[in-house]
């Protein structure tokens, strides 16, 4: 090992892992402190690390915006407060439309919403289960429809 990096680990920089990871956690519906996400790729903590995996997080964003999709590292948060670094607030906030303070009751709010965007991307929705009535026998038949 070095510096705390297990030879097995999965490199920083690559985005298409990343994505992965922050796609499962968004169809669970959480959010992922840089630690976990980190940590979940076989690496320890530190600054350095953090700051490299903001890159990636910028990369994992660009393929998201091009595909259409909402943004992953909005899901990337600090342990201690459960927001974004500042990083994501100079590159991503004010694009979204937000202009505030970057900790606080209004940039949790904001925070909230915009997770709120991407779990529903990528969460599996319950399918909807309609009635019929069977024009043959007149009982009632469930079957699942897409929606």
């Amino acid at each position: 090992m070095e510096d705390g990096q297990d030879l097995l680990a999965i490199p920083i920089s690559d985005a298409s892992a990343v994505r992965r990871l922050l796609v499962e956690a968004a169809k669970a519906r959480r959010d992922i402190s840089y630690a976990d996400l980190l940590d979940k790729m076989g690496h320890r903590f530190s600054r350095p690390k953090m700051r490299a995996l903001c890159k990636t997080l910028g990369a994992v964003d660009d393929a998201s915006l091009a595909a259409g999709e909402p943004e992953l590292a909005v899901l990337v948060v600090r342990q201690s407060d459960r927001l974004p670094g500042n990083g994501w607030w100079m590159s991503c906030a004010e694009r979204l439309g937000y202009a505030g303070l970057w900790t606080g009751p209004a940039a949790v709010k904001f925070i909230r919403a915009q997770q709120k965007k991407v779990f529903d991307c990528w969460s599996v929705a319950p399918k909807k289960v309609a009635s019929k009535v069977s024009a043959r026998s007149g009982r009632r038949s469930r079957r699942r429809v897409s929606g």
